[in-house]
Parts: C-alpha cells; structure tokens; sequence
C-alpha cells in the first residue's frame, strides 16, 4: 500500500483507491470470528495512515468494529495521519458463494468525503453491484448509489473484491458503471481486487465511466500487476479494449489460481498425473505458466491398459512445456497385488471392471500423495467438471490433490483451451504450442478397462455438457433442460439423477477454482441426501 500510495504522488494522483478488504485480503471468512484479528487490522490501518504522504486520501478497505461485537466491512479514508471517514457496506450478498452477513454487520448511512474541492461517494463492492452483475433477483432494504448521486457527490468511487467468472460478468460490470454515471451525470470508478484467494480467483479490473455514460480508462482482467491505472476525471472518452481474446481469459484465472495457491501456501511446487489425455496436459500446461516447470514435475502411471500413446504423448507434453521427463511408475505389481490381496477376502475381480477400475485409480493416488509427502509439492487433480458431475472420477483416486484445477471447467471448455493456447502459446509464456496435436485429437479414454472410451459409458461431451450446464449452472428443472435441448426428458433424467447421486464425493473433492456461474462447492449447496433430480 505505502508503493502505491508513492507511485500515486509520483504520478500527480490526489486518492489513491484500493480493493474491498485490501487490509485483510477476500474473503477472510472466519478470520472475523477469531479474537484479535479485526483489532489487528485496524491497528494496520492507523499505522498506515501514519506513514503515507500527507496530501494523499487513500481509501482503504477493511474490517473495523462497530458498536459492541458487531464488525463492518469498510473502506476507510486516510489522510494527514488519520481517518477521515468510514463508509460501512450496506448491502450484504448472500447469494453464489456470498456469505457476507455471517461476518459482518450492514451501514446505515451514505458516506461522502470531501478532497480538493470535490464531494466523492463512497461504495463497497454489492452497494454498486445490486446482484446484477450475477443475474440474480435480490431484495434490497435500500440504494446506496440513489443516495449518494442525492447528496449531490461530484464522483462514486466503489472497491470491489467481485470474482471473476467466464461469460458476461464483466460486460455486465462494465455496463452498470455506465448507467449509474449517465443517470447521475459524475465520473464513476470500479476498483477490483487481483489473484486468488481459495477458490475465488479476483482480475484486478478498473472500469471508469464519465458522466456521459461513455467509458474513459480501464484495466481488463489479469492485466500486468505493474500497470497501474491514473484516472482523470473529466477526461475525454476512449476507446477501451480488451488486449486479448475472451477464449484465453479462462487459463488466464486457471494460471491465476495456481499461482495463488501454490504461492500463499508457500508450497514447494506441483505434482500432475499425466495420462498422456487432453485433461492432465492443460492441467500441467496452465501449472508451468503459473509457476514455470522447474516447479511441475510429471509423473506417467502406466497400467495393464495403457498404450504407448499415452505415455510418447506425456513425454512429449513434458518436452513441450520445458519440464523434466516425466517420472514414469509402472502400476502393474501394486494393482495385482491388490488383486491377490482382495480374492483372499473372496471378492472376485474381474479384468476391467468396476472394481478393478477404481483399484487402478486408488493406486495412483497412493503414489502421488506418496510423491506429496515426501517432496513437500502439492498435488492437482485432474478431473473436469463433467466427469466431477456424473462421477466419472474415483474417490481416493484421481480426485486425491490440493487443487481440482479444471473443476469447474467442463470438457468441452476443456478442449476449447487447449486450441486457444495452442494458437497464441506467447499469451501465456509459451515458445510453442504447449499441448501435443495428438493428446487434442485422441478419443478420450481413461484407460482403465480393455479397449476403453468415455463414450462406451457417457452420452458425447457436447450433449452431457449441455445437461450439465442446464443443471447445474441455471439450476433448471429435468422438462425444461430437455426443452431448452431438445433431447428426451426421461434421458434428461438419467443424468439429471447422476448429478444429485454424486454429490457425496464432490463434498470429499479437492478444492475448486470458481470460473463459471455455478461451481462445485461453497457456490452449489446441494444436500447429499435428496431425492435425485426426476427421481
């Protein structure tokens, strides 16, 4: 914050303005709860106020005390050593992965600070926002913006800590911002939180309209965090613009959550399960831009099933991506052993079935977490959301890990990235096409069973994707999925009964990067033991 606060002089910048909860790092979840940890914060804040230039206001978001127990989510106004005001959060989300009035306590009041002749009004993130920017319907007890543009402020400043999701999010951010400056006829300004804390991953965005409505600067998603943005109220409209496609914005926050992860876990590096398919190469391929290769280490676990192709394209994948050759562990004598072990107890497995399937997996598993241990990295799993969805995915298994990095990503998606990264590898600090031709154009398979392909037992990808997205993310019923998708409603139902069957091992998954409207997770508080969908 004090770099900030002395790039903002530098650069002739009278406020410097900084994300929702910039003090405590979003969301701090039960951090609140814990005795002595908002008083830390506070004591930060003073501290800080302390040490900035004098003539700067630097709006700070915080957790601050209330009256008695109660704590605010704030963004507080430093300026000549001391707060100058406190503008509490006033709308409490509790929608999508929204918790916030466990924690915190709403304001009642419409805050205004004044600095160098201008009224400015100040917002927290949902005060701006009112759930349209999620296409939610809420009920709200009042409107922070009515009540600002009333008080006759000169511009709106709003902090956001807002996760980035894939689809019209921030168009819709973007197109809020405008019709607040147009309605009130002031400069407004949106300013978003960067990386990734849990499973929420933040872009870091600016968005600035004037009071025309038009937009005059901004700062798109996972930008350079050297760039930092001076905004000139009054300023002449631009022509603002994304500096790369949409379809390379979605590995853009993959490689975000990586970063975040592995980095404030202060974890070693990474271990990948690479089975030479399309899954586990963008899974490595998103963990090398995000922490470079010599921190990915590949291990290929061959079976009784495997073809050569899988392994030639792991190993080729590796060289790709400038990593080590994979470590390659033959599962063979551990699977058998199982095997032996299991028909002592008179449980009869047969090749390539259910059984012998998931003892595969587990064995792999076994050896990774093994491999976890004893090197001090973390694990990623594998697995997409369409697998995570219908349970294509062994407990214990090829869901052991920290981070389900392509959780929320369903197949489809999936191979939709491995093409754009493919065509602008230099994007993402590639000197080639990262992901082998042939792991993009293989069948997928997991190999497991003689002769084995997805399809044997899963409806094509484009199809369950669709069922998936209609289920899952706009939470539709089973007829009107099948409408929307023009498919048989009793089909529907099957994989509609899959999805709510499954619950029970998405609750044990490993943690999952939210990209989308709907993740597995904190976002989808779906009960384990309801009767399925159609059921």
């Amino acid at each position: 914050m004090l770099e900030c606060a002395e790039s903002a002089v530098a650069a002739g910048a009278h406020v410097l303005l900084l994300p929702e909860l910039a003090m405590s790092g979003y969301p701090p979840r039960d951090l609140l709860l814990r005795e002595g940890f908002v008083a830390s914060c506070e004591a930060e804040l003073d501290r800080l106020a302390l040490m900035l230039p004098p003539e700067l206001l630097v709006l700070v978001g915080s957790p601050v005390r209330g009256g008695g127990p109660l704590v605010h989510n704030a963004l507080v106004g430093l300026r000549g050593g001391e707060r100058v005001v406190t503008a509490v959060k006033r709308l409490m989300p509790d929608y999508d992965v929204f918790d916030e009035d466990r924690w915190f306590a709403p304001g009642h009041e419409a805050a205004v600070v004044e600095h160098r002749g201008l009224r400015l009004g100040l917002l927290v993130c949902e005060d701006l926002w009112q759930g349209g920017d999620a296409e939610v319907d809420v009920f709200w007890p009042c409107d922070p913006v009515a009540e600002l543009l009333a008080a006759g402020c000169h511009a709106l400043l709003a902090a956001s800590a807002s996760p980035w999701v894939a689809g019209g999010k921030g168009q819709r951010q973007i197109e809020r911002v405008r019709s607040v400056a147009a309605a009130g006829g002031v400069d407004v300004v949106a300013v978003n939180q960067a990386g990734a804390n849990d499973d929420l991953v933040f872009g870091g965005e600016v968005v600035h309209a004037g009071g025309d409505g038009r937009l005059r600067s901004g700062r798109f998603p996972f930008c350079a965090r050297d760039h930092e943005l001076v905004i000139q109220f009054g300023g002449p409209p631009a022509d603002v613009q994304p500096p790369w496609p949409d379809d390379l914005v979605r590995p853009f926050a993959l490689r975000e959550a990586i970063r975040g992860y592995v980095g404030k876990t202060g974890s070693h590096g990474v271990l990948v399960g690479l089975s030479g398919g399309i899954d586990s190469a963008v899974t490595a391929a998103l963990a090398v831009a995000a922490i470079g290769p010599h921190r990915v280490r590949g291990v290929a676990m061959p079976s009784r099933y495997s073809s050569d192709a899988s392994l030639e394209d792991a190993q080729a994948l590796c060289e790709a991506l400038g990593m080590n050759a994979p470590d390659v562990l033959a599962i063979e004598p551990a699977h058998d052993a199982a095997r032996k072990t299991l028909e002592a107890a008179a449980i009869d497995v047969s090749d390539g079935d259910l059984t012998d399937q998931n003892i595969q997996a587990r064995v792999r598993g076994q050896l990774l977490m093994a491999m976890s241990n004893a090197l001090g990295s973390l694990v990623l799993p594998t697995g997409n959301k369409s697998e995570l969805a219908v349970g294509y995915a062994t407990l214990y298994g090829d869901m052991c890990g920290a981070l389900a990095v392509l959780g929320d990503v369903r197949k489809t998606e999936v191979q939709a990235m491995a093409a754009a990264m493919n065509a602008q590898p230099h994007l993402l600090g590639f000197e080639r096409p990262p992901i082998p031709v042939r792991t993009i154009d293989r069948p997928p398979s997991a190999e497991l069973a003689p002769d084995q392909r997805d399809d044997d037992s899963l409806p094509p990808y484009d199809v369950l994707d669709g069922i998936i997205e209609q289920i899952v993310d706009w939470d539709r019923s089973v007829e009107a999925a099948a409408e929307t998708l023009g498919l048989d409603a009793e089909f529907v139902a099957t994989w509609a009964r899959r999805i709510d069957r499954n619950e029970f091992k998405r609750w044990q998954a490993a943690m999952i990067p939210k990209v989308s409207r709907r993740a597995f997770g904190r976002g989808r508080r779906w009960p384990i033991v309801a009767r399925p969908s159609g059921g």
